[in-house]
């Protein structure tokens, strides 16, 4: 299929020894957007609408994770938090890039922190979204993402949870994610991530508080008041430890920032990455 039909399918390059699948778009500074984990997700799913407004000023490179998408899924390989940072930077280092600034979904959030405590010095800007990394207790929101049985009336369930406005969560959308979950080797590989009891997954993903204090870089914290996923305590946690960070919370939205408020979100993101002022 042409890209076209198949937007999620980009590049494959090897990062670290993991053939991943990546798409790239615009020139400029180099920023790495990292996907969440729910099920079916790809990085297309997760960022088709800050792909093009960020293209604008950045080279925007957006990898499946490996265990999601269309990146390959060795049999053996551990999938950790250090592996998927290892990911980043092996992509890093693919791509001939000493720096680019890291974006982290949720997720995506735990990995950035990640990089950004291993790897400072590739680190240009990190950026936070409903992130994980910090420790909380296990919501019954992340519990059923992480728990997902394939069916069209589960897929609806969870993207119920996801967004505050339950107008954008069509019987189409439904679907189409639904479909996208039970790709092959999709829904195998996304179950043996995070099995019960999944209070160990978020522990497993804490980057410890000294560490995180320790972060030079500066950071855009961003939450949804409603997230019915993530609770926002853990981007005020985050505010508390890095020393050069900034919170922008937004009202009516759940864990969806991205997509319930994508003109606003992209428009801070955007300017966030762009200020070199204060460096």
């Amino acid at each position: 299929m042409s890209g076209a039909e198949r937007p999620e399918i980009g590049k494959l390059v090897d990062a670290g020894g993991l053939k991943t699948n990546y798409l790239e778009a615009g020139e400029g500074p180099a920023v790495v957007l990292v996907h969440g984990s729910g099920p079916g997700v790809t990085g297309y799913a997760n960022w088709r609408l800050t792909m093009p407004d960020l293209a604008q000023r950045f080279r925007v490179i957006v990898p499946d994770m490996v265990g999601f998408g269309y990146t390959e899924r060795p049999a053996d390989l551990r999938c950790d938090v250090d592996t998927w940072a290892d990911q980043v930077v092996g992509l890093l280092d693919a791509l001939g890039l000493e720096r680019a600034s890291v974006v982290g979904n949720s997720f995506g959030g735990a990995i950035a922190l990640r990089v950004a405590a291993r790897y400072p010095d590739r680190v240009e800007k990190l950026a936070l979204m409903g992130s994980v990394g910090v420790p909380f207790p296990l919501t019954p929101g992340l519990d059923a993402v992480w728990g997902y049985e394939p069916s069209v009336q589960n897929m609806r369930r969870i993207m119920d949870m996801f967004a505050f406005d339950r107008g954008l969560i069509t019987d189409e959308l439904a679907e189409l994610r639904y479909r996208a979950s039970t790709e092959p080797g999709f829904q195998e590989s996304y179950a043996a991530l995070f099995p019960a009891p999944r209070q160990r997954w978020v522990d497993a993903m804490v980057t410890p508080d000294e560490q995180i204090r320790a972060l030079p870089h500066e950071t855009l914290i961003v939450h949804g008041r409603e997230d019915q996923i993530i609770p926002l305590a853990t981007s005020l946690r985050l505010l508390e430890l890095i020393d050069r960070a900034q919170l922008h919370v937004f009202g009516h939205c759940g864990h969806w920032t991205q997509i319930e408020w994508s003109a606003q979100f992209n428009r801070v993101l955007g300017d966030f990455l762009s200020d070199f002022s204060r460096d």
